[in-house]
């Protein structure tokens, strides 16, 4: 039953998009690329497929995607150098979105905790507000 998506996607141990199934001719054609291209972007550090015992190189779903994104880039007319820094700030910018989720998340309940403790202080009065007049003196004329 190894084979058999759980319910959450996952075969085995491992999502479904994280699963290196993909040899390297069909991934390159998946993706669009020529298979010396993706081993010139593995030297590059571009993509790191998984490697069977045998050696060889397994693509996953997230490779793929990884590839479309530096195909695009490079159709744009970025140099390799630039689509590894690109890559790079973009995983940092999504590790800093999930960061700022969090914080907020975490700003939320502490808010929610704050006012559940206040409203148990609060006690209600039971009187009708009263306007101050002062103890203002008229002028004399």
């Amino acid at each position: 039953m190894s084979g058999v998506p759980n319910v959450d996607g996952r075969i085995g141990d491992q999502p479904r998009d994280r699963r290196a199934v993909y040899v390297i001719s069909v991934a390159a054609e998946l993706s669009g690329v020529h298979p010396q291209t993706l081993r010139i972007y593995e030297r590059k550090g571009l993509v790191d497929p998984t490697r069977t015992p045998g050696g060889s190189r397994r693509f996953s779903e997230m490779d793929l995607a990884r590839l479309r994104r530096i195909q695009e880039l490079t159709s744009a007319g970025v140099n390799l150098e630039g689509v590894r820094r690109v890559l790079e700030l973009e995983t940092e910018v999504l590790g800093l979105h999930a960061q700022l989720d969090q914080v907020r998340q975490e700003a939320k309940e502490t808010l929610e905790n704050a006012h559940r403790h206040y409203r148990r202080e609060l006690v209600p009065l039971n009187q009708s507000p009263v306007a101050y007049r002062g103890n203002r003196q008229r002028p004399r004329g």
